[in-house]
């Protein structure tokens, strides 16, 4: 990203693209694009098959689903850092020399996710996973923001980068069930394989613009590196499967915890004390930084809203992927359109807010919409809303990078990787968080619905009576069987209902952030009408 934006910016010294048949003037830019697009598809993709598919892997390697927790957990663990090294890495090796061996290494993972069969080797290979797949994002920003001109690159480069980000998860449910169908869980990675394959021959062929190289990595850079990638991955470890063991129930949950702010202690106080910092703690701890940080958190809460909640929600009632295909088809082509739709309203860089609060309304009244399930509600009844919500999450993404990057650039190119840094740690770990309060939150209100519902579930009501009654004569038992039949469709009943506190609790909580944004706005506007009143009345005065 550093690379990307020197050359945005002509900073720093550049030498000449190698040559290649895709260098020409014409070509290249597509070229670029097309290398940009399969870098973020194969990591997209790779996961997203994985999550998409939980259960069904959980079957295959014979999993439970707290098992399952881990093999996702151990996937984000390395992810959540490794991104703090890669400027370091791509300074001292050279860019293309990076990026040959990041795609390579993504390749080999990939396949070896195909010789897998059995619990322990998926671990290993999940926790490779997420190594392997953590320069791919960095690499789709650096190919996508050649690829634009240099007078577009916060505008178009930017939202046609987090464009093809963001569309990985839903076009991963819309292929997953006929390539499971074909091979399993091979059959997804067979996908992943080819799409990773394409994406290296397409880095060979189109090398980024070289940059000097340099010594950057000093010993100081990988004791902290070490620390922060301690901490990021106990973090994202304890959110992954916290609320399967239960988060006051697992003592090493705590444990986990407290040894991971140690962690990032230690590495704060080794970066405050240096000269050359590795990481800008001063400058994360600001107030804009900050700010950034806690929008950025949000943002990831409400979209998991459909990341995490509607996926759960209909699996609980029983659905399978193939009868979610079309909701996830329409998501995906919201996102995509309002990412697009950023490369052009971004050529005005006031309307920022204006799509930050669009975007607010649109999860805020698509999670309203939501909050209506009920278990007989199917994919059909949320097309419209998951669309609004697909098309928000387009929509928020480029103007908040694109206003980031501008006040880190602002501040000096020197803050600019830390920038990258929150950004990428924010959705990684964001992502994570959003997963377990939407878990945790669904396991209590189910509890609280479920205990209402027993209250008034005994065989002196007479409804109650003849509903077992009813339910045993269909299962062809006993009043014990037409009981137990009942007390499922009342857990089912009670954790759909959990589901729709969910998703309202999401959507006051976009509201709740559109409403604030639209005070400050306002503020911001009353101020500056009241600065220029008083600058056209001093102009009056002094003529």
């Amino acid at each position: 990203m550093r690379d990307a934006a020197a050359s945005g910016t002509g900073s720093g010294p550049r030498l000449a693209a190698p040559a290649s048949w895709m260098a020409a003037p014409r070509v290249r830019p597509w070229a670029c694009a097309v290398t940009a697009l399969l870098l973020a598809l194969a990591q997209g993709m790779g996961q997203n098959f994985f999550t998409a598919n939980l259960q069904q892997v959980q079957g295959q390697l014979g999993a439970t689903p707290t098992e399952g927790a881990w093999l996702t957990a151990l996937y984000i663990a390395p992810y959540a850092s490794l991104s703090l090294m890669l400027r370091k890495l791509r300074a001292q090796f050279g860019l293309r020399s990076f990026a040959e061996c990041a795609i390579l290494v993504f390749v080999l993972v990939t396949l070896l996710h195909l010789v897998v069969d059995d619990l322990g080797s998926a671990m290993l290979v999940q926790f490779a996973s997420g190594v392997a797949a953590a320069p791919l994002s960095a690499l789709n920003f650096l190919y996508m923001v050649e690829a634009a001109p240099a007078d577009k690159r916060l505008s178009m480069g930017l939202s046609v980068a987090l464009t093809f980000q963001s569309i990985g998860a839903p076009l991963a449910r819309v292929l997953s069930p006929p390539l499971f169908d074909i091979g399993g869980w091979h059959g997804l990675y067979l996908m992943t394989a080819a799409t990773a394959l394409a994406a290296c021959a397409m880095v060979l062929l189109t090398p980024l613009t070289p940059v000097p190289r340099e010594k950057a990595i000093h010993w100081l850079d990988v004791a902290s590196y070490l620390l922060i990638a301690v901490g990021f991955g106990l973090i994202a470890l304890t959110l992954g499967v916290g609320r399967y063991y239960w988060w006051t129930d697992a003592p090493f949950l705590g444990v986990m915890i407290a040894a991971a702010f140690l962690c990032c202690a230690g590495a704060a106080v080794i970066e405050l004390n240096r000269s050359a910092p590795f990481l800008d703690f001063r400058w994360i701890a600001s107030p804009g930084v900050l700010h950034f940080a806690g929008v950025m958190l949000v943002f990831r809460m409400i979209t998991s809203e459909q990341s995490s909640g509607v996926l759960a929600l209909f699996q609980n009632l029983g659905l399978l992927n193939e009868q979610m295909r079309t909701m996830w088809l329409i998501v995906l082509v919201a996102t995509a359109a309002g990412g697009l739709s950023c490369v052009f309203l971004l050529r005005r860089p006031h309307l920022a807010p204006l799509l930050h609060l669009a975007a607010l309304l649109l999860f805020g009244a698509g999670s309203w919409m939501d909050a209506g399930v009920t278990v007989l509600t199917r994919p059909e009844q949320m097309y419209l809303s998951q669309a609004m919500i697909g098309f928000g999450m387009g929509l928020f993404m480029p103007p908040a990078m694109a206003i980031g990057l501008q006040a880190a650039l602002a501040k000096g190119p020197q803050n600019l990787f830390t920038f990258i840094m929150v950004f990428l740690s924010t959705q990684s770990l964001g992502g994570a968080l959003g997963s377990a309060v939407t878990g945790t939150w669904v396991a209590i209100r189910t509890r609280v619905h479920l205990d209402a519902m027993y209250a008034h579930l005994t065989m002196a009501n007479p409804l109650v009576s003849a509903r077992v009654e009813q339910l045993a004569a269909s299962a062809h038992g006993a009043s014990g069987a037409g009981y137990s039949l009942l007390a499922q469709k009342a857990q089912q009943q009670a954790m759909t209902l959990a589901y729709a506190d969910v998703f309202r609790g999401f959507g006051a909580l976009a509201i709740g952030a559109a409403l604030i944004l639209l005070i400050h706005l306002t503020i911001l506007l009353a101020l500056q009408a009241r600065a220029n009143r008083r600058a056209g009345a001093a102009d009056g005065t002094a003529s």
